[in-house]
């Protein structure tokens, strides 16, 4: 069976954060009257016993109205736990005899399926900087991350374009904020606060804790992002380091996260884009591809937000340099997905930068050419409370005090969602189809340096990004030619990719004016053809891509993959496993019902919300 054909099936669904592993505050400011700081609901959950939970199993469902879903699973005898209206979907434990049941009334399961979350940080011997620092040379409290500098975003801050006003929010596994080293996410580079009610999407309800990241992976991700600290050469640690951070928890100490968790923190991001101005939206995670990028919910709820004017940022997924093995929600063609390279720790050397062994390549089962662009996510330094974390598997930079480099497609996803944010900051009216244009077109192909020939456009996409040049760019109608994502969403139409196999194997661009060009050609950002109408027999029905990505079966791969889990070796592990597992006192955010007038951490006070959105 061909696995581009379409299948209605039970999916067992697989996500884990990747990574050694996110225009002006209000998009309409003047027009809205909601107070910055108001509390907004999230799904309401039912209390179940531990006898149900183990003799069933959690699912997310689909089908018909709300009311024909809720009514098909009343009809069952089963219990709704939580809503995902963002898709019209529900969840739900139930019995092996309550899924046919379902099933057969035309209800789509899929199977919410836990997993850890996997990643690598470098160890004590290696710092993140390579021969930047000589051995025995003293550590400093703030260093160069030389990620701004390489990007080019350090030339903007010096044009005053910092991300101000810019809302981005982060799904991960929340962030540190408290006390002197969580200062720099909390306030921005002004000393003002930049941080919204937090969102814990695993207990659907917002909170106000400083210290929520049990993980570790949500604050370095988020510091990238965002990180105010300056240092003594002047420039920041973070891309956007005054853009406003919504940070929505969806991971626990242990990297653990779900469909039905991640569902529920979008599903409170869309319904509150409007009440926090979100323009922005950082995914470093993935799942294993297991369906049509239309069924899966996770990418059904990713579209939806690109639909509303979000512009999503996600990882390709660090499964390895095999073809095809772009993840969930990285396969879907709107969005921007970002694959890795690494400076091989010569920073001021470009000559040797190569593209990482664990960044996932494309093309998407669909034929589309992922990812968009790249960018350096190998051994990335941030400033980040190792206190917090799990000290056993945690090691100290040996360049900069509490300092943690980290390697994976998560952090070059983050070094993107700093760059849109820079671009929204310059220019407000940018749709999220202008900024994965500009960023494309502004981006410049790689070579590899064992062979001197370019990387393919399956492993690079347009390129390597440039910060500076994605702001300058004025192209615009390059991006998402021939899809429709309102149709997507209807099912009114699917799209597939312009990628079609030869008889020899080779996989091939076809830009649908008669020319086919070879895998190793420039894939630019303004090509004649980006997605044309599903057809039953396509070109890729049939073919393999390589590397072992045959689907095949009622079930697409069958089983689990955890992103960080396959590193394919090499210098680019930098290190061991995220850690986590320790306990965490952390502060609470004014400690009562109501933030306005109360005290953040202790050292400051905030005044409200005409205060804070006049604050550049």
């Amino acid at each position: 069976m061909s696995f581009l054909t379409e299948k209605k099936t039970i999916l067992v669904g697989a996500i884990s954060l990747i990574g050694g592993i996110t225009v002006s505050l209000m998009a309409n400011q003047q027009n809205s009257t909601v107070p910055f700081f108001t509390k907004s609901t999230g799904s309401t959950q039912i209390v179940i016993s531990k006898n149900e939970i183990a003799e069933k199993s959690s699912y997310i469902l689909q089908g018909g109205t709300r009311s024909t879903l809720l009514g098909a699973i009343e009809q069952v005898g089963a219990n709704v736990l939580r809503e995902f209206p963002i898709i019209g979907a529900a969840s739900a434990l139930l019995t092996e005899e309550q899924t046919k049941s379902l099933t057969s009334l035309g209800v789509t399961v899929t199977a919410n399926t836990q997993v850890n979350l996997a990643g690598n940080i470098s160890n004590g011997n290696s710092n993140g900087l390579g021969n930047l620092f000589a051995p025995g040379q003293l550590k400093k409290e703030n260093i160069d991350t030389l990620i701004t500098t390489q990007t080019n975003a350090n030339s903007l801050h010096d044009m005053g374009i910092t991300g101000a006003g810019i809302t981005v929010a982060v799904l991960d596994s929340g962030t540190l904020m408290g006390g002197k080293l969580g200062k720099n996410l909390l306030r921005n580079s002004h000393g003002y606060p930049r941080a919204f009610y937090k969102y814990d999407a695993q207990r659907s309800r917002m909170y106000y804790g400083l210290n929520d990241d049990k993980h570790g992976h949500g604050s370095h991700v988020s510091s990238i992002i965002a990180s105010s600290v300056l240092d003594d050469k002047g420039n920041y640690n973070g891309m956007a380091p005054d853009a406003y951070l919504l940070s929505v928890k969806a991971f626990d100490e242990d990297g653990n996260g779900s469909y039905a968790d991640v569902l529920d923190g979008l599903n409170w991001i869309y319904q509150n884009r409007h009440r926090y101005g979100v323009r922005v939206l950082n995914l470093s995670l993935g799942a294993k591809v297991q369906s049509n990028y239309w069924n899966d919910p996770i990418n059904q709820a990713v579209m939806r937000l690109w639909d509303a004017g979000v512009v999503v940022v996600t990882s390709a997924g660090n499964t390895g340099s095999d073809n095809a093995t772009i993840t969930v929600p990285g396969n879907v063609p709107y969005v921007v997905t970002v694959g890795a390279i690494t400076d091989s720790y010569s920073p001021f050397d470009t000559s040797d930068d190569r593209l990482t062994s664990f960044s996932s390549r494309g093309p998407t089962h669909e034929g589309f050419v992922k990812p968009e662009v790249v960018a350096w996510g190998g051994h990335i330094e941030m400033k980040v409370d190792r206190s917090k974390l799990g000290k056993k598997k945690w090691f100290e930079s040996l360049t900069g005090e509490n300092y943690l480099a980290e390697s994976g497609t998560s952090q070059a996803s983050a070094v993107v969602t700093g760059i849109v944010a820079l671009m929204l900051d310059d220019d407000p009216t940018l749709t999220p189809d202008d900024v994965k244009c500009r960023l494309m077109s502004a981006s410049q192909p790689i070579n590899d340096p064992a062979s001197g020939q370019k990387y393919s456009p399956f492993a690079q996409g347009s390129g390597l990004v440039n910060a500076y040049r994605a702001v300058i760019s004025n192209a615009t109608g390059c991006a998402n030619q021939g899809l429709n994502v309102q149709a997507d969403l209807s099912g009114a139409m699917h799209f597939k990719g312009p990628t079609v196999v030869s008889q020899s194997g080779q996989l091939m661009i076809d830009f649908g004016n008669g020319n086919v060009v070879p895998e190793g050609s420039v894939w630019g950002g303004g090509t004649e053809l980006e997605g044309s109408v599903w057809g039953g027999g396509t070109e890729l029905e049939g073919s393999v891509w390589g590397g072992g990505t045959q689907l095949e079966g009622s079930v697409w791969g069958g089983g689990t993959m955890l992103e960080g889990s396959v590193w394919g070796g090499g210098t680019e592990l930098e290190g061991s496993v995220w850690g986590g597992g320790t306990e965490l006192e952390g502060s609470v955010w004014g400690g009562g019902a109501e933030l306005e007038g109360s005290v953040w951490g202790g050292d400051m006070k905030l005044e409200g919300a005409s205060d804070l959105l006049g604050q550049e």
